[in-house]
């Protein structure tokens, strides 16, 4: 059974940085598509960055030069590493996996579809 576990979110001030950490568990991240997605209430969720089986990263215009997308495979562990926050960036952040690539790796992160989702970890920016 795939499990994804987020960790990480929190409270910060405009300019400052979190680093996410998705933790997976029935799944192996290496070699396989997983991402990062975003959703604040009443609005469509939206991609962050993914990486794929080849371990090419791809990243939403609204947060390249500040997010990185990076997995440790003896840890079985995706992170995002989120630097100059914006208020903008608020929102529930969630892990995903795409072990078919048939989905967001696919389409792109134009297309919030996966098959494993994780529970979401909150970020909340202030200015």
């Amino acid at each position: 059974q795939v499990q994804l576990a987020e960790s990480g979110g929190g409270s910060v001030q405009s300019g400052g940085s979190l680093r996410l950490s998705c933790a997976a568990s029935g799944y192996t991240v290496r070699g396989y598509c997983m991402g990062w997605f975003r959703q604040v209430p009443g609005k469509e969720r939206e991609g962050v960055a993914f990486i794929d089986s080849a371990g090419r990263r791809r990243y939403a215009d609204s947060v390249k030069g500040r997010f990185t997308i990076s997995q440790d495979n003896d840890k079985n562990t995706l992170y995002l590493q989120m630097n100059s926050l914006e208020p903008e960036d608020t929102a529930m952040y969630y892990c995903a996996a795409d072990p078919a690539l048939r989905l967001f790796c696919y389409y792109g992160l134009g297309h919030p579809r996966a098959d494993y989702w994780g529970q979401g970890t909150q970020v909340t920016v202030s200015s």
